[in-house]
């Protein structure tokens, strides 16, 4: 082990630096300054910066006076990667999306390694944190790395550890979630694991970062296959006239063998929408075709389609021509409580409706404006008026800060996709799951 950094760990006087500060990397900094680690933040967008230093947040899990209490004492953003040349540990926390052919785009990682690649000197830990294929942490990152002629487990170290963050949970924060760390070497891993545990209470190392790589996909390969089989157990049950939410109630009692998933409009977010495409990508390298996890992903990313062609049934029934129906969609995020909106399948859904039906408007408490075929939407306020005017409510996030008994009183049609309003034999009222 380094004989300098892991004293300077324990005594907090390594500095760390943190690259990306969104959803992962804004808390996680904070975090670690929390933990009184002095934090260097970069991120490539100038405004979040800018917001930063201004000790203010953009993300609703992270109140501005959290960002005040630590900048510029503990914790400062930049946007360039040369402040990184203080740091002893440094964390990538980018993105990684897919492209238009749900292959991985690893590009930010990329540029990271070799934005660091630039700067490195003796004694560094690099940990990479971003959701990625098995094998990206050995087989890309390090050869970057070695461009920079230090060697691995001498001169510098490198590590796996995948983020672990569900937006809007207040139970699992970054300080009670157990983190996973997989080094190249077992000195890479014993760093991490003792950085990690300056503010974490569970650390679990694993033999290599493949293996922590393929843990990070497995969690979140296990939502997407599950969610999808009661989304298609859910369009069974409407078929034979059977509630799904009454059977997942009713399964849900059975204290062991089973846990509850719930049918939507599809799933969103960064992680349970991509990671299956990026396994599925890696897999054919070894001439493996993940079948069964591919197919699950079709079935969810299908929702947003049959969503759309319940509601045209529905208008259909109550006599409404599609083309000159106006649409309100309830809620835009991907899920409940929170302003994210990657991959939310509500997006998808106003994207097919949006040459369809006469006019869509949209409210969400936590999202105020999205782009729909490249126009700006501005959320809109509900009134009994603007219901009222409608003629149909499309529920696509069940936010709990909504009033769904003056919802119901107001609007003419509703098509509810979450069960949010849990009632049953309302005429005007239709869920997905249950028979149309």
């Amino acid at each position: 082990m380094h004989n300098k950094l892991p004293q300077k760990i324990l005594k907090r006087e390594a500095k760390v630096g943190v690259i990306g500060l969104g959803y992962v990397g804004l808390p996680f900094s904070l975090t670690i300054a929390e933990a009184g680690f002095k934090v260097f933040g970069v991120d490539v967008d100038r405004k979040k910066v800018e917001m930063i230093m201004a000790g203010k947040s953009y993300i609703e899990d992270v109140p501005d006076e959290m960002v005040r209490k630590f900048v510029p004492r503990y914790f400062t953003a930049h946007t360039e990667y040369a402040v990184l040349k203080e740091c002893e540990i440094i964390n990538i926390c980018v993105p990684t999306p897919f492209n238009p052919n749900k292959e991985p785009d690893i590009s930010y990682i990329i540029d990271s390694g070799k934005e660091i690649s630039k700067i490195m000197h003796s004694g560094q830990l690099i940990i990479l944190r971003s959701t990625t294929y098995p094998e990206t942490t050995e087989k890309v990152l390090l050869p970057i790395l070695n461009k920079s002629g230090l060697v691995l487990g001498k001169d510098f170290f490198l590590s796996f550890a995948p983020e672990r963050v569900d937006p809007g949970n207040k139970t699992w924060t970054m300080k009670n979630t157990p983190v996973v760390v997989g080094g190249i070497t077992e000195t890479c891993t014993k760093l991490t694991e003792l950085f990690f545990s300056q503010f974490t209470e569970k650390v679990y190392p694993v033999s290599s970062p493949k293996v922590a790589e393929m843990s990070k996909l497995l969690e979140n390969i296990f939502r997407s296959v599950n969610i999808a089989l009661v989304n298609e157990m859910a369009l069974l049950c409407e078929r034979m006239g059977i509630d799904i939410w009454e059977v997942i109630s009713a399964a849900s009692t059975k204290p062991f063998g089973f846990m509850p998933f719930y049918p939507g409009p599809g799933i969103g977010g960064h992680c349970i929408l991509v990671d299956p495409y990026y396994l599925a990508w890696k897999a054919r390298e070894y001439d493996f075709h993940t079948n069964f996890i591919e197919l699950a992903a079709e079935t969810n990313e299908e929702m947003p389609y049959i969503v759309c062609d319940h509601l045209f049934e529905i208008l259909g029934k109550e006599g409404i021509p599609a083309s000159q129906a106006k649409i309100l969609i309830l809620g835009v995020a991907f899920k409940r409580d929170v302003g994210d909106i990657r991959n939310s399948p509500a997006l998808k859904v106003m994207e097919i409706l949006w040459d369809k039906v006469k006019s869509i408007i949209y409210n969400d408490p936590y999202v105020s404006e999205i782009k729909i075929k490249d126009k700006v939407i501005k959320s809109t306020k509900l009134t009994p008026s603007l219901l009222k005017r409608i003629d149909c409510l499309l529920i696509l996030t069940d936010h709990s800060s909504y009033d769904y008994n003056f919802i119901l009183k107001y609007a003419p049609l509703i098509l509810d996709t979450r069960n949010a309003i849990k009632k049953r034999g309302v005429k005007k009222l239709y869920t997905l799951g249950a028979r149309i």
